[in-house]
């Protein structure tokens, strides 16, 4: 049987792009050598393609080394450099050979977090080339990123939302203190300042008192033009993986219990004291809600192949508030969406297997 090559994609121009570099070296230790030829395709974080070489291992060594695990100390200076090949538009004009190279690839697996990358915007390039890719169309990708999207696509599903509010960042720079007055009548502390398109915690801030939340909103408007603020409740961080295309399947739900006051970028990565329950301790009733609205936030976005659902669990009133849709979510073996899959029963090499047959099931998508 020929191998199939797959292109995966990693690194990128967004805040996550070292958190995207530990979930490509997971992937593609997880393809079978046997079954698939692995390109490794690299974006640094000023946008410049490489290939060739030892792609990841040039981009760990000018990340920001402290994201990565363990401090970075593992990271090892490349004996192949990989080169600087082509930017998409070059790419996508044929006046590179890395269009040959995208072009000879019968799948993609675009292990990308964050803006330009889990967005929507490499998905459509990738329509647009008309090469198969592994995860959510343009649609949901788009929708999915976008924290007031999503929370406006979930509410006319029907699916319970926390309170919040949206802002930009000219309204910050024009008038701050109409704008702490605004949210102040509708909200109360704490406040959840987030940017309305970032993910991994990054930019986002837990507001306790007035006095810290304009650094907050200015803090978030460095990473986004949208700033969403959401009301801060007592609840517990439940989250469901979500496997499939038109017919997709929830995993048993896990929890987080972070090491800090809320599950931030170094609870979600640096810190070791954050705790992982998978499966989580709920109910057979509350499992099957949380299941429920997870395949109900998929498909209000028209999610395809993956994404993680997270829940804020308000247990005194036993109700599940829909946080975000993750369309590519951190993707090793120890990230929660393969640990779900673990506790319900599918492996990570059968879960990146699948996700390749879910990819090649839709083919390429020239509509989105």
């Amino acid at each position: 049987m020929q191998r199939k090559r797959i292109g995966v994609v990693f690194g990128g121009q967004s805040g996550e792009h070292e958190v995207s570099l530990v979930s490509a070296r997971a992937v593609m230790a997880g393809l079978d050598p046997q079954r698939y030829d692995v390109v490794p395709i690299g974006i640094r974080k000023d946008g410049q393609w490489l290939a060739g070489g030892d792609v990841l291992a040039t981009l760990e060594a000018i990340s920001e080394r402290h994201l990565l695990p363990g401090g970075g100390h593992n990271v090892q200076e490349p004996t192949r450099p990989a080169q600087i090949t082509a930017s998409p538009a070059l790419m996508l004009r044929g006046q590179h050979e890395l269009r040959q190279l995208v072009h000879a690839l019968d799948l993609v697996f675009p292990v990308l977090h964050g803006p330009f990358g889990e967005d929507g915007t490499i998905q459509g390039m990738l329509d647009l080339a008309g090469v198969p890719y592994v995860g959510c169309g343009v649609l949901a990708s788009a929708v999915g990123m976008d924290k007031a999207m999503s929370k406006a696509a979930f509410r006319a599903a029907g699916i319970p939302i926390v309170p919040w509010v949206l802002v930009r960042a000219v309204q910050i720079q024009q008038s701050p203190e109409r704008v702490i007055a605004e949210l102040e009548h509708v909200l109360q502390y704490p406040m959840f300042v987030k940017p309305a398109n970032m993910g991994s915690s990054v930019g986002i801030s837990k507001v306790k008192h007035r006095t810290d939340l304009l650094d907050a909103l200015q803090l978030a408007a460095q990473y986004d033009r949208r700033i969403v603020v959401e009301q801060g409740i007592v609840a517990r961080e439940i989250e469901v993986s979500v496997l499939g295309n038109d017919y997709p399947e929830a995993s048993l739900p896990g929890e987080i219990i972070p090491a800090n006051e809320w599950y931030d970028y170094n609870a979600k990565y640096l810190n070791d004291a954050t705790q992982i329950v998978v499966p989580a301790h709920l109910t057979e009733t509350q499992v099957f809600t949380v299941q429920q609205l997870a395949l109900q936030a998929f498909q209000a976005v028209d999610g395809a192949g993956l994404a993680r659902v997270d829940f804020l669990f308000d247990q005194e009133n036993d109700i599940f508030y829909l946080s975000e849709i993750n369309t590519m979510p951190g993707f090793t073996p120890m990230s929660m969406y393969a640990k779900m899959w673990q506790a319900s029963g599918i492996s990570y090499p059968e879960l990146v297997e699948r996700l390749v047959a879910l990819a090649l099931e839709r083919g390429p998508r020239a509509k989105g």
